[in-house]
């Protein structure tokens, strides 16, 4: 990573262990500016897994420690209704107002309702938002994202937007190419969701096997199984 300057500004990120979470830190770690502190995941405490990605916890501290970053947890139930994530982000942010960070980052890139609801939810607890990648055209910003050397595997399908086929597939060229049209090549519409395990960033790959392919909650999930 970038070496910050003494007087950058101290950030959080809003880390899902994917692709996006992925290239926003790439892009505040080459901010002299800007100096990532930590990253921020949820995880639903019934699975021990990152929420709606749906991997372990075991290969999310893994990625954690590869980056060499600190991993800041917020816990949530199953099927938390919006109070409880709320309660569990304001935990969070006093936290972050702790460590001196009043600013949370995002990977986010064209979700026009996501990017407010979270400026509010920060704005009522004093904190401040910052969206790297936003905007990005996401053909470039996914071939981008190879191009640097990134490696990431689909946790997620959502059938209703993509056939459950691609779930626990690399990401590459052909992976690209078997997209079918009106799919975002980044998911940013909630067809994919992945799991970044090597990168310029990181120290070494994370090691995991893929595992089995299952249906819950109407989504299909591609188990990854940590590699000893």
């Amino acid at each position: 990573m970038a070496e910050a300057l003494p007087d950058s500004r101290p950030v959080v990120l809003s880390w899902s262990g994917g692709k996006d979470s992925a290239l926003a830190l790439h892009r505040l770690a080459n901010d002299p500016g800007l100096r990532v502190e930590a990253l921020l995941t949820t995880i639903t405490r019934d699975f021990d897994r990152i929420s709606m990605h749906g991997v372990r916890r075991e290969l999310l501290e893994a990625q954690a420690a590869s980056l060499g970053l600190p991993l800041w947890l917020n816990f949530i139930s199953k099927g938390a209704a919006n109070a409880e994530y709320e309660a569990s982000m304001a935990e969070a942010f006093d936290r972050c107002r702790g460590q001196g960070v009043d600013t949370v980052a995002f990977g986010d890139l064209f979700l026009e309702d996501i990017r407010a609801y979270r400026d509010r939810l920060l704005a009522a607890h004093g904190m401040r938002p910052l969206y790297p990648v936003w905007r990005r055209d996401t053909d470039r910003l996914i071939r981008e994202f190879l191009d640097l050397g990134f490696r990431t595997a689909v946790v997620c399908v959502d059938p209703a937007q993509l056939d459950p086929s691609f779930v626990g597939r690399v990401i590459d060229a052909q992976f690209l190419a078997d997209l079918p049209s009106g799919v975002d090549p980044c998911g940013e519409n909630g067809e994919f969701h992945t799991f970044v395990f090597d990168g310029p960033m990181f120290a070494d790959p994370v090691g995991f096997s893929f595992g089995e392919i299952v249906c819950r909650d109407g989504f299909w999930f591609c188990d990854l199984a940590p590699r000893a």
